[in-house]
């Protein structure tokens, strides 16, 4: 499903500590089976949210059985054991709410939008949802036939729609962070329904769950709800399992050509980069929207506006807990080699490096910053999300109200660092996208 706005989060900056009127307040508690709780109460719009995060992603996958943890946001909107198949979307819309889902590599992240007098609905479906989803033979065909679909339309037939996937299998040689989290459809059609049930026994489980609700709510009577719809949920019987493998550092480039469906080419370089909660990734940040954010960027300025080597330049910072990559893309303008538009960007990382920034581009990147961080948390249901991540990413909830100060941290010679140790031309994947026109013939 479509992904909401991620958190802002790993996103923002402001230049001075969040005073006390900009501060998240919250209230926390973890039930005797281990699902923790955060409520966050704001009555100037009778909404709630209510959200479940899963620290469940693509990485906690078996290797020969990828793509499990996205079926499965999927698959948990067929229904359960007392709400009929197919029913799920049908009751929270015709309550005036809205809802959605999405799966990273890391999380799948689950929400419903209501006006707060049907809160209580909420909770009963998402109780229902992780004490007893429909995982049959009926359901996992269904999704089977619906996952293939998505494939196809956002992978397969959409140009320039596999650039995560390939770069992902080159970036990593020994994270599950190698796979995107779409997964293999081989593995999907050879899974048996036991393996599918077993996976949600796994890691659809109270102890491998935050629960966040935020907006027009009494702490008191909300609390007393949480606790009659999920205290008789069983904490998962076993460890819940998480990767611990570091990945190794790259000392030499990785280099590729893909031909694709497509008529122009692109040029995509990816970097390594530290794990989320990292001190460098506030730098790293910073240092990508200075690079590819928006039309006032240095590359998209110099590259697409000034030299009109590339039609469109942009970057997917891919922060991830275990260490992600950043990805950019260019796609060239017409009659410009693949290799021209990488040489000017190549110059373009080494001026940073060498040079760094001047005054007035960093206090307008910490404007921008400052900005991101404020849209992050200006509805209720990006407080929710965010709550949630600083929960389970960060470790402390209270993760939301320090963003701002670790970023007002960074200096323009951080910006200079990151960029010499992370953007290492010699510890790189680039892949050049190119019509099936180009490729050469077999014999």
């Amino acid at each position: 499903m479509k992904k909401t706005t991620l958190m802002g989060l790993a996103l923002g900056m402001l230049t001075l500590t969040a005073s006390a009127q900009n501060k998240i307040e919250f209230k926390e508690f973890t039930l005797d089976n281990g699902l923790h709780v955060i409520l966050h109460q704001d009555n100037t719009t009778p909404i709630v949210v209510t959200s479940v995060l899963y620290h469940v992603g693509s990485k906690n996958e078996n290797p020969e059985r990828t793509g499990f943890a996205h079926f499965f946001e999927h698959l948990m909107f067929e229904g359960s054991e007392n709400i009929d198949r197919g029913q799920y979307m049908n009751i929270i819309q015709s309550r005036g709410g809205t809802l959605n889902a999405y799966t990273s590599n890391d999380i799948t992240y689950y929400y419903e939008l209501l006006p707060s007098n049907e809160l209580e609905l909420a909770l009963y479906m998402e109780s229902e949802r992780m004490l007893h989803s429909k995982v049959d033979l009926t359901g996992v065909e269904t999704q089977r036939e619906v996952v293939k679909e998505e494939r196809r339309q956002r992978y397969e037939n959409q140009p320039y729609g596999t650039i995560l996937p390939e770069t992902l299998v080159r970036a990593y040689s020994e994270h599950p962070y190698r796979w995107a989290p779409i997964g293999s459809m081989d593995h999907l059609n050879a899974a048996t329904i036991d393996e599918f049930a077993q996976f949600y026994k796994d890691f659809y489980v109270p102890n491998n769950a935050t629960l966040t609700i935020a907006g027009d709510i009494d702490y008191a009577g909300t609390e007393a709800m949480v606790r009659k719809y999920f205290s008789e949920i069983p904490m998962g019987k076993k460890e819940i399992y998480r990767p611990n493998i570091t990945e190794p550092k790259k000392t030499a480039e990785v280099r590729d050509v893909i031909y694709d469906n497509i008529q122009i080419p692109a040029v995509i370089q990816a970097y390594n980069l530290p794990p989320r909660n990292h001190p460098d990734s506030y730098a790293l940040s910073m240092l990508s929207t200075y690079l590819t954010g928006g039309n006032s960027s240095l590359m998209t300025k110099e590259l697409v506006d000034k030299q009109q080597k590339a039609l469109v330049i942009a970057a997917i910072p891919l922060e991830l807990e275990d260490g992600g990559i950043f990805i950019m893309y260019g796609i060239t303008n017409m009659g410009v080699e693949p290799k021209d538009l990488e040489s000017e960007v190549d110059k373009l990382i080494k001026q940073v490096q060498d040079q760094g920034i001047t005054d007035e581009e960093f206090t307008k990147l910490k404007n921008q910053m400052e900005n991101a961080i404020v849209s992050g948390n200006s509805t209720v249901a990006g407080i929710a999300e965010n709550l949630a991540e600083a929960h389970v990413i960060f470790g402390d909830t209270n993760y939301i109200n320090q963003v701002m100060d670790n970023y007002s941290k960074v200096t323009k010679a951080d910006l200079q660092r990151v960029a010499k140790e992370y953007l290492n031309l010699n510890g790189r994947v680039v892949l050049y996208y190119l019509p099936k026109s180009a490729q050469p013939a077999t014999e």
